[in-house]
């Protein structure tokens, strides 16, 4: 089968279509056809070095697919051959998604949305689990309540923008002007300009703050918390000083790393085909276009996702 592998860290050049074995799925398993596979920020970090999670080269990139159950191994009750899935495969072991065949625990998939087709369910996994269980595993967000989301047009924030919406929140997000109206599109309450406004003058009672930009927007969002309010953070998870300061302040900190979850795919996928959640794809390439994929998620400008067609 194609697949795209990289044989050293470095830039998007490093990654090239190459010929591999097709994956036997093992007891548990299925064998997915793989129709598109998101890419995400962290592809880009692992590939370039940066964040070397996978080791040492030659390997596969990505996590996110949608496609068709091709194989399944018997004992695996959850799936039958033609069925429609996607998910996030393996997440933060190799998960092989820049491929045409990928084996995946039947547990870590779910049905993909009816509503979307396979580009946007590639789409959701990874970005759409990690706001999900942000906001609403972590937050426990209620309606009513005020939630404060930090890159408001991003891939992670765009999603949580919708799910924070969907639970009846009132949803204030930082993004830049040029993506204003895209924010407010997507059910935003009120929409700040970090470039021009300074968040902190501008919500001060938050019941929750998620953070998917890292840097000083950890510790000033403290002073955007109520009195015992919730800073979420997907970027600066393991700081221990962030998480002593929320303390000392008087707040609650949790830090999330996304991890595989059927329920939770399920869940996101009964707010898509309700019509309360959809991913935003502003680029779909074909597989043999991963590289020019990478320099564009590496631009920090794309609005939403980024998606491969196989």
């Amino acid at each position: 089968m194609h697949a795209i592998t990289q044989h050293s860290f470095g830039g998007p050049e490093v990654l090239e279509l190459t010929d591999v074995d097709r994956p036997q799925p093992l007891p548990s398993e299925v064998l997915v056809r793989v129709r598109a596979a998101g890419v995400n920020p962290v592809d880009a970090m692992v590939r370039s070095g940066a964040f070397p999670l996978l080791g040492e080269p030659p390997f596969v990139l990505g996590w996110d697919i949608s496609g068709v159950v091709e194989e399944v191994v018997p004992g695996v009750t959850r799936f039958d051959v033609g069925d429609e899935v996607y998910g996030m495969a393996f997440f933060p072991r190799p998960g092989n998604a820049y491929a045409e065949y990928v084996a995946v625990p039947s547990r870590q998939l779910a049905r993909k949305p009816r509503a979307l087709d396979h580009a946007h369910a590639a789409a959701l996994p990874l970005a759409g689990l990690t706001a999900w269980q942000s906001v609403v595993d972590a937050g426990e967000v209620q309606a009513g309540q005020r939630v404060l989301i930090h890159g408001g047009g991003g891939g992670v924030g765009h999603l949580a923008v919708q799910i924070a919406k969907a639970r009846g929140a009132h949803v204030i997000a930082t993004a830049s002007g040029a993506k204003y109206d895209f924010v407010r599109g997507l059910g935003a309450d009120e929409v700040i300009d970090y470039r021009t406004v300074d968040f902190t003058d501008a919500v001060t009672d938050a019941d929750l703050v998620l953070d998917t930009v890292g840097g000083d927007y950890g510790r000033r969002s403290l002073r955007a918390l109520r009195p015992g309010g919730l800073l979420v953070t997907v970027v600066d998870r393991a700081d221990t000083e962030l998480r002593q300061a929320a303390i000392e302040a008087g707040r609650r900190f949790a830090g999330v790393t996304v991890e595989p979850d059927h329920v939770g795919l399920q869940d996101m996928a009964e707010l898509v085909d309700t019509g309360k959640l959809r991913p935003y794809v502003e680029h779909t390439l074909p597989l043999t276009d991963a590289a020019k994929a990478h320099h564009l998620i590496e631009s920090g400008r794309t609005r939403g996702k980024i998606v491969l067609t196989v």
